[in-house]
């Protein structure tokens, strides 16, 4: 594999905003997109967690009222965030069957499935939508994009947890080495924040409960982080060669200049503790992308705040990276997200490649104390990466031992 892989167009629809421009702006401003929630299911329910971090813009205020009717929130994040990158790539001209679309979730159409068994329970088989199925299958915003944007080569998913649209990135890379498409739409989508993972989260004690402040929640690397906040949204990239990229004259961002995969089999939901399967993933990526160790200039690590996987990945670091880990710029943007399961990865390889892209390694907020057995170099404003060429990696890790990393380089 030799071709060089290249990002032209990105899109995303996030906490932090409705677009990749606005999101970005907002995290380099140091805002949080974690808020109360105004559900009356919270109360209803008596939650124990009372917030989380809803995307900035409703779909409903991008998309027609036929699409927010056919389509599933994950879906409708997905076609919002896809559009937008490929207007943001310049609608390249492609053959149908030269364009490709691999797309990730890690739950699917959550509500979609609950909405319609409530309707069931309630009105009667006879009152249950028939676009049931097709909204909730995982899918569907693959599916959702392909048809949008006429993509014929092929439409796939992945469902890898918090991993699953670092993997699409990394499948989308695989396959335009091999030749199966010119242009491939990859990233990821998710739409969970439901009563029912709330409270399930909270009862394996995954999520904060910093009810009375939940803008400082979700505080990576702190010494009194108390887990994860749950985030919603997606993230869309656009990738083809190089050469492909040249000839149309197309704006390129970065390159996406490998990636690694690999599983932990460890434990269904805590990560390997010695950090030994996502140490593999990171040198996988490194490999691919020709480089070593000592040539990353920034990581965006997973870090989501909880107590034990902070440090898992600390472990996984300072294995891949040896004592330079110490003086590598980490940003943890999860502090400003929340956590967008499947999405996640795909917002933070755009946070990786606009810091490239800017030379400027985005903040972590809510860090005030550092745990010092995490004594990693922490971002915590905006930082200059300085000049000549950067490789950054963004880490995402999964339940069921999922370990997916992504390299990319700067133009």
């Amino acid at each position: 594999m030799t071709k060089k892989i290249v990002v032209t167009g990105i899109g995303t629809s996030s906490p932090l905003g409705g677009t990749a421009p606005e999101s970005w702006a907002a995290l380099l401003a140091g805002e949080s997109g974690v808020r109360s929630l105004t559900h009356e299911w919270v109360t209803q329910y008596e939650l124990p967690v009372t917030f989380a971090a809803e995307a900035k813009v409703r779909p409903e205020a991008v998309l027609t009222r036929q699409e927010t009717k056919r389509l599933d929130p994950s879906s409708q994040f997905a076609l919002i965030s896809a559009r937008e990158a490929w207007a943001d790539a310049g609608e390249p001209e492609v053959a149908p069957e030269r364009l490709g679309v691999d797309y990730a979730t890690g739950i699917g159409g959550l509500w979609s499935l609950l909405d319609a068994w409530d309707t069931l329970r309630e009105k009667g088989p006879r009152r249950v939508l028939p676009m049931t199925v097709p909204m909730l299958m995982p899918n569907a915003a693959s599916a959702a994009i392909s048809m949008a944007l006429e993509a014929r080569a092929f439409a796939h998913t992945v469902a890898s947890a918090c991993a699953s649209s670092t993997e699409s990135i990394h499948n989308a890379y695989t396959n335009l080495q091999l030749g199966l498409a010119d242009v491939i739409i990859a990233g990821g989508t998710e739409s969970a924040i439901h009563p029912i993972t709330l409270a399930s989260f909270s009862s394996m004690q995954a999520l904060s409960r910093r009810n009375d402040s939940p803008e400082t929640a979700s505080r990576p690397y702190n010494i009194d982080r108390d887990g994860f906040v749950m985030g919603e949204g997606a993230g869309s990239i656009v990738m083809e060669t190089e050469e492909h990229a040249l000839a149309r004259g197309a704006h390129i961002y970065a390159e996406v200049a490998g990636g690694g995969i690999t599983a932990d089999s460890h434990h269904i939901t805590a990560n390997d503790p010695e950090g030994r399967g996502a140490s593999r993933a990171i040198a996988l990526a490194l490999a691919q992308a020709g480089a070593t160790p000592d040539e990353v200039d920034h990581i965006n690590a997973h870090a989501t705040s909880t107590p034990v996987g902070d440090i898992a990945e600390y472990a996984a670091l300072k294995s891949a990276f040896g004592e330079r880990v110490h003086s590598i710029p980490v940003s943890a943007t999860k502090g400003a997200t929340g956590h967008l399961l499947g999405g996640t990865g795909a917002l933070e390889a755009i946070f990786t490649i606009l810091a490239l892209r800017d030379r400027t390694a985005p903040p972590t907020i809510n860090l005030t104390e550092q745990d010092p057995e995490i004594p990693l170099d922490v971002v915590t404003s905006p930082r200059a990466l300085g000049a000549g060429p950067l490789l950054a990696i963004s880490n995402s890790f999964g339940f069921g031992g999922h370990n997916a990393v992504l390299a990319f380089r700067s133009v």
